[in-house]
């Protein structure tokens, strides 16, 4: 089977949630976050806990020591990686998965249109 793509979210302002994070990460944690995205292409909806969580409504969390980078699947075994968190609780705090989750939405409705051609 073929590889999964793994695509960047953008803001319909063309702004990059993830890549911002991920620049902004130490050097252990960017590992953290290349070798969970390598994970991603690899191994796409195969991917189980511990490195891969499902997050509900669609919305996923790719996990590795602290590092969380929350994603949607599409059609065409594509990944797309939508923002992440440095987690330093046991918990994820509400606003970053609403974040999370209004990038989803946001990302959703910007393709509706393109479904229905």
């Amino acid at each position: 089977m073929s590889p999964w793509r793994v695509d960047e979210y953008r803001t319909a302002a063309g702004h990059s949630p993830i890549r911002g994070f991920i620049d902004d990460l130490d050097k252990d944690a960017q590992a953290d976050a290349l070798a969970l995205i390598r994970l991603a292409e690899e191994y796409g909806n195969r991917l189980r806990e511990p490195h891969s969580k499902a997050l509900g409504g669609g919305l996923f969390e790719l996990r590795r020591n602290q590092v969380r980078m929350f994603y949607i699947f599409e059609p065409g075994r594509i990944v797309r990686l939508l923002s992440g968190v440095v987690k330093k609780q046991d918990r994820i705090p509400p606003a970053v998965l609403e974040q999370a989750r209004a990038y989803q939405r946001e990302w959703e409705e910007r393709r509706a249109p393109a479904k229905k051609k």
